[in-house]
């Protein structure tokens, strides 16, 4: 799943993708455990896109207001100087 694709959902729709892609990952890593898995590298899209999504979460809950105060600090340090 790509970062735009993630954006244009909900954030409630972003929480029900999460859900879903745990539990495909906790069947994934038991059916690992037992030798009957198809395809292991499944494993390591699932985990991606799961810190894809949480990503775009905190950008959303926390990246307009770090954004703009980074950049005050950063010109108020430069103006000092």
């Amino acid at each position: 799943m790509k970062a735009q694709d993630i954006r244009e959902l909900s954030v409630k729709e972003r929480a029900e993708k999460i859900d879903d892609l745990r539990q495909e990952f906790f069947n994934l890593k038991f059916q690992l455990a037992t030798g009957k898995i198809e395809n292991p590298s499944r494993l390591k899209f699932i985990r991606r896109d799961i810190a894809r999504i949480k990503t775009v979460l905190r950008e959303t809950v926390d990246g307009d207001s770090k954004s703009v105060g980074s950049v005050k600090e950063s010109a108020e340090s430069t103006a000092k100087a």
